[in-house]
């Protein structure tokens, strides 16, 4: 999956590409619009948590380094008091699987708090009033969602694609 940006202008014209982007069979729970705190957005998808803040990727910072923390850990309290292999590799991989649950739930605390670091180029133009909506779509149909929205909108500016998303928000 991959997630395309568009920055538009207004309520009625982001009305538009989402009812596009429906009748290109985009699911609606891949549909997100984020807009000014206080905007109404009628009964357009709102961007969630996942979508406004880093928790997904600061999960994923968290598991790796909490989880390398911990087999470094374990692998320390293997080294230091002799004990047999099979204790040894049980200590090794309850630190390891600590460390990285430790490190996922904290990363998920702090990448709650922080704004969306792909976002955040949109800041001044959301704060102006105009609206980002994002769309989680296949790899193989960005060209054809993209070339389908200039098409019939073409005052709307398509501002790219995201490399890949993960699969679950």
């Amino acid at each position: 999956m991959r997630r395309i940006y568009f920055l538009v202008p207004d309520i009625d014209t982001t009305k538009k590409i989402v009812d596009e982007l429906l009748l290109a069979r985009v699911e609606e729970r891949h549909i997100h619009v984020l807009a000014k705190r206080g905007t109404p957005l009628e009964d357009l998808p709102e961007a969630n948590l996942l979508q406004k803040s880093d928790f997904i990727p600061a999960v994923e910072q968290g598991l790796t380094l909490g989880g390398s923390s911990g087999m470094l850990a374990g692998l320390v309290a293997v080294v230091l008091p002799p004990a047999s292999t099979v204790i040894a590799g049980g200590v090794l991989l309850a630190t390891t699987i600590a460390g990285a649950g430790v490190g996922a739930w904290l990363g998920g605390m702090v990448g709650m708090n922080v704004g969306n670091r792909r976002t955040k180029e949109f800041e001044d133009a959301i704060e102006a009033g105009e609206l980002l909506v994002m769309a989680d779509v296949s790899s193989e149909r960005v060209d054809e969602i993209e070339e389908k929205i200039a098409q019939h909108l073409p005052t709307v500016e398509i501002e790219g694609t995201e490399p890949k998303i993960p699969a679950f928000p």
